[in-house]
């Protein structure tokens, strides 16, 4: 089946205290999207690649690729003002029925049994999104007061978070609402169920100078 990764990377520096955005930083030799890039090449050399950039950001990101040799073929879909944007352009891309991934681009260390549940899952269910358990005590704030709530109950969300085709396109129909924090939600409110699969500790997504640090120690272990 038909494999489209979708790879948005629209971050800036501003918490990594950077004025290089943090998608561009360099870990382990080349910048941190090259890496991620890379790991749905690996998957699968056939997956087409298509990154959403800011459009001010395209023309350095052409750059880094010509200064790290850097050729996997991939498209460019232009970023928007919101993710739910961001995606909207590069599932216009999109041309066929398949199996599309959509992933942060600051998350290079998705493993490859990860890809594999997540593309089984969605081809069998229609969609398949990555999780982890809860391994901290949780409290939860009501008024001025705060409780202990059952962990079990709640799990961290990862990407890739992935569809067949015709499910996120369908559900991308949809006007933008406020209360979409990722893909999940969209499709949520487009009335299809979600199905979970177990994601991997190593997946982190790279928003500060800590997450670069512990990234560049699991790659090079």
């Amino acid at each position: 089946m038909k494999k489209f990764a979708l790879i948005v990377a629209g971050g800036s520096g501003s918490r990594m205290g950077n004025e290089i955005p943090k998608q561009f930083l360099e870990l382990c030799g080349k910048p941190v999207l090259m890496h991620t890039i890379q790991v749905f090449y690996d998957f699968d050399p056939e997956c087409e690649l298509i990154l959403v950039l800011p459009e001010a950001q395209q023309e350095f990101w052409a750059g880094l690729c010509l200064k790290h040799s850097f050729n996997l073929a991939h498209r460019i879909a232009t970023g928007g003002e919101t993710r739910f944007q961001s995606v909207l352009n590069g599932l216009s891309q999109i041309e066929g029925d398949g199996i599309v991934f959509i992933h942060d681009g600051v998350r290079p260390l998705v493993s490859q049994t990860t890809l594999e549940r997540c593309f089984e899952t969605a081809r069998i269910k229609g969609n398949a999104i990555p999780v982890l358990t809860v391994n901290e005590s949780l409290r939860k704030l009501e008024g001025d007061k705060n409780i202990s709530v059952d962990r079990s109950q709640y799990f961290r969300v990862q990407t890739p978070q992935t569809f067949r085709s015709e499910q996120i396109l369908e559900a991308y129909k949809q006007d933008f609402d406020p209360a979409f924090t990722d893909d999940a939600s969209v499709v949520e409110k487009a009335r299809f169920a979600i199905h979970l699969v177990e994601g991997n500790s190593e997946n982190i997504k790279i928003t500060t100078p800590t997450d670069l640090i512990v990234a560049k120690a699991l790659m090079r272990k």
